[in-house]
């Protein structure tokens, strides 16, 4: 049951008439990995914490620099040389005290990332390279949790969540070669700072989406955008069978 307090606070929402006091329980129940407190993981992490989710764990080995101010609204001036997740941690536990926070302030990998996601519900991918969200595409299919990623550099972004234990395909369906160290990325190739605030914020309703199944979520479709002119178009992603992550005859014995 909800308190007076949480009825009060989540009041607007649950004036929807399809949004139904089982799912504001659902999300205050709910515990999120968010991997990335950047550009897309600010808007992310304060809207997934202001909507009501219970439990966030906040995952980024960089530290805030200068440039990243214009665009990553969870750090300030003050925080610059301070990790990303701590930051991040910080405020959101400062203006939602019934958000539970906890940090990793390293990268995470191998057993320290099957455990991270072990522990969630979902995990939320706004990282910038190839090799991290491999990584995390390989765990959540180990663990059977959905993944939800976006991406945005220049005046473009995109969405999708990746759900193999639901019977959707993963992100190596949609990305199967290993490619490049990094990804399209805001570092090489400028970004306007509301782009990935769009798309974080985005990120932040799907994954209320995925966790409540309120309204239509991405599950193996990919929504693409370009702020520049509001182009958008969404691709159905199916599973391949020789998919290195999920393909067929891989079970649980792919590589971590």
């Amino acid at each position: 049951m909800l308190s007076d307090r949480e009825l009060e606070q989540y009041s607007r929402q649950l004036m929807l008439p399809d949004f139904t006091l089982e799912y504001q329980e659902l999300l205050r129940d709910a515990w999120v990995l968010v991997v990335g407190c950047g550009g897309l993981g600010s808007p992310l992490a304060i809207y997934l914490a202001a909507a009501g989710v219970g439990r966030l764990i906040l995952a980024d080995g960089d530290t805030v620099e200068r440039t990243n101010l214009h665009r990553q609204i969870l750090h300030g001036e003050g925080d610059i040389g301070r990790s990303k997740a701590a930051s991040a941690a910080a405020l959101i536990s400062a203006h939602y005290p019934d958000c539970r926070v906890s940090q990793f302030t390293e990268r995470l990998e191998d057993e320290a990332l099957a455990q991270a996601v072990n522990s969630v519900q979902l995990v939320a991918d706004g990282t910038d390279n190839y090799p991290t969200r491999f990584a995390l595409n390989r765990a959540c299919i180990r663990a059977g949790k959905p993944l939800v990623s976006a991406a945005a550099a220049r005046s473009e972004g995109q969405l999708a969540t990746f759900d193999v234990a639901g019977g959707g395909a993963c992100y190596r369906c949609l990305y199967p070669r290993e490619g490049a160290a990094t990804a399209l990325s805001c570092r090489d190739n400028g970004v306007l700072g509301p782009v990935v605030g769009v798309l974080g914020t985005l990120q932040a309703l799907e994954v209320i989406k995925v966790l409540t199944g309120w309204g239509e979520s991405l599950r193996s479709r990919v929504l693409m955008l370009d702020l520049k002119t509001y182009a958008q178009s969404i691709i159905q992603v199916e599973r391949r069978a020789d998919c290195p992550d999920c393909g067929e005859g891989l079970g649980s014995g792919f590589g971590f």
